[in-house]
Formats: C-alpha cells, structure tokens, sequence
C-alpha cells in the first residue's frame, strides 16, 4: 500500500517565505504547526471549467476529497518554481504550462501551518494523473459552487477558490 514518506525533508519558513530550518513530513503534519512552504497550481480549461484532483484513500491529510489540480511540498533545497514544475509534471504529467502567481497565505488546520504559494495557468492539453492521485476531472464553477460545503472537497481548496475565481 502507498504511504506518504514520514522523512522526507522540507525547509521551514517564515510567513515571507524565508528558510529558518527543516523539518521531516512527519514532524511538519503532527500538530506541531511548523510552518513549511508548498505549492497549488489551479489548472483552468478555455472554457472556464476548474480541473480537481482526487486525493487517494491512503494520504495522510484529507484522504478521498476532491482538492486543488496540483498541491504539493516544496522540498528541501528547491525554490518555489522548481517545485510547481515537479509537482505539475508528478501528478498531471504537464510540462509546457506557463502560470500566474495568484496569491501566498498561511493555511492553518489542526495538524499543520503550510505557506501557501498559488498560482492559475489555462492548459487544454492531455492530462495524465499519476498514481499518487485518484484521477481527477473537470468541474465547471456551478458545480463546485453546489458542492461548497458538503465535506467533497478539502477544506484548503474551499478556502482557497475564492482567491483564485469569483463563483
């Protein structure tokens, strides 16, 4: 079965996203609200719908909620537009996409404090999700408006969608 690797090293940051130390996954996700630095692209089509990921059963934050297209740590070592491109390329096997720096904020749940850097970038190429999601589709803003919530997405992508489109 996947799992998440407990040691994997991410850099700790202040809320301007200035490297103060590192910690392991494990340590940033137990409570400890050890602020890390992570990346969300938000992947719209040329007709405006707003393409979801499926988070699988076995993450250990928000397993089976539907959540922004791509979301994932900044590694250790990376800046933030190398980690997008990783993170792109991993989970939807995009490599030509060109984004829109949106917005950075501090998201806070019971279990951890991520630096969030946001973008949005327009793409109506193939979309291959990887393994580590559950697949993924396209949403028009209707039918996420509807769904706000009703616990289908994660909290994060339902705090964070109104920085990103009016709906």
């Amino acid at each position: 079965m996947n799992s998440d690797n407990q040691q994997e090293m991410f850099p700790l940051v202040d809320e301007q996203g200035n490297i103060t130390g590192a910690a392991t996954r494990g340590e940033c996700h137990n409570g400890s609200k050890l602020l890390h630095p992570v990346v969300h692209l938000h992947v719209f089509n040329s007709q405006g719908e707003l393409y979801l990921q499926k988070r699988p059963e076995w993450k250990d934050i928000q397993p089976g909620k539907w959540d922004t297209a791509v979301g994932g740590h900044v590694d250790l070592g990376e800046n933030v537009e190398i980690a997008l491109k990783r993170e792109v390329r991993e989970e939807l096997g995009i490599t030509d996409f060109t984004p829109e720096t949106i917005t950075r904020y501090v998201f806070e749940s019971a279990r951890e404090r991520e630096l969030v850097f946001v973008h949005k970038t327009i793409y109506d190429g193939t979309i291959h999700p990887s393994d580590e999601l559950d697949g993924g589709r396209f949403w028009s803003l209707d039918e996420i408006k509807e769904n706000i919530g009703k616990e289908v997405f994660t909290p994060n992508f339902e705090q964070e969608i109104g920085r990103v489109v009016q709906l």
